[in-house]
């Protein structure tokens, strides 16, 4: 009996040692025809073998989870670059509750970066809108209310056209996941869809009517309004090759287009093993991820800040200490 009971008690041990490395977190991410929502889908089948399971929520307004994340409701989430700066500012989307928002910016912590959405600004092109000219006194469609896309967008009309929202052109505020439809209902005229190059959803739209994609002027790279807008929006060039969409018109060269960036980011509480399994669940993994959706190919493993302004969790340092990538020194805890 007494050899049963140690037995026993050594199965009970093991149990809940195991037990103990199982995990259960929450993560939030936008939509789901965008990186935001494609990488923590893909991300969360491959967490699970270093003992996490991630409850993903889709669809959600990305400047609200940098506050729940900070706030500590929430384990992981997606955050943009713009709205860390937000936040840190107590700027708007935060402007409400700035002081607020400033306190708990000093409570997040990033695992890595990683490109987002690709800022498409459609037309039809039967709609007379050739060129950013056009824009004036039309309805653009500028993201969903609170969210940082909208002044990255302005930003990029301003910086196309030199436009500004609400004096040459009206901003039309929607959620992403309504916006594609209002776009099809003729609620705006011009439709800024935050995609990864290549996706299915807008080669959906262009079977409905032929569609026009405003591009950037290469001559605007390097200037000084270039600059200004590409920092303070942290958006980084994507070129789009011709011929990546059917049903565009004028589809005869590449396209220079504007990215969004983003962090998969944590409340600095996070325990260090933690942050150094989830770091390393999705590193080790990217090229399965990649194979299994080749829209995720503009994620580069070298490269794993482009954009990041929220300091390193630790547990993420250990993992990029171990393979030997360089974390720049703005970026330490």
């Amino acid at each position: 009996m007494k050899a049963w009971t140690r037995v026993a008690g050594v199965l009970a041990l093991g149990l809940a040692s195991t037990g103990s490395l199982a995990q259960t977190l929450s993560l939030e991410g936008g939509g789901v025809a965008s990186l935001t929502g494609i990488v923590p889908q893909a991300y969360a089948q491959f967490v699970a073998d270093e003992g996490i399971k991630l409850q993903v929520i889709l669809g959600q307004t990305l400047t609200r989870s940098a506050l729940k994340l900070a706030a500590g409701r929430i384990d992981v989430a997606v955050v943009p670059s713009p709205a860390f700066r937000a936040m840190q500012v107590g700027d708007a989307p935060y402007s409400d509750n700035a002081l607020r928002a400033r306190e708990l910016a000093a409570d997040l912590r990033t695992l890595f970066g990683f490109p987002g959405g690709t800022f498409h600004p459609l037309t039809w092109a039967d709609s007379g809108i050739d060129s950013w000219a056009d824009l004036a006194g039309k309805r653009v469609y500028i993201g969903p209310p609170a969210g940082a896309a909208s002044s990255q967008i302005e930003g990029i009309v301003e910086l196309a056209s030199g436009l500004k929202v609400g004096e040459d052109y009206e901003g039309v505020r929607a959620p992403w996941s309504a916006a594609q439809q209002a776009f099809q209902d003729g609620q705006f005229d011009v439709y800024f869809a935050a995609l990864a190059v290549g996706s299915q959803s807008l080669k959906e739209l262009s079977r409905l009517r032929p569609l026009r994609l405003l591009d950037l002027n290469p001559d605007l790279v390097g200037t000084e309004d270039w600059d200004r807008v590409t920092t303070r929006g942290s958006l980084t060039p994507t070129v789009v090759p011709a011929g990546t969409y059917a049903g565009l018109v004028d589809d005869t060269a590449d396209r220079l287009l504007l990215s969004t960036s983003m962090m998969m980011a944590v409340n600095a509480t996070m325990e260090d093993e933690t942050a150094y399994r989830l770091t390393t669940a999705f590193w080790s993994n990217l090229g399965a991820m990649v194979n299994a959706n080749a829209l995720m190919r503009s994620i580069d493993p070298v490269s794993p800040f482009g954009g990041v302004n929220v300091p390193i969790h630790p547990g993420a340092l250990r993992y990029y200490a171990e393979v030997g990538i360089p974390v720049p020194p703005e970026l330490l805890p």
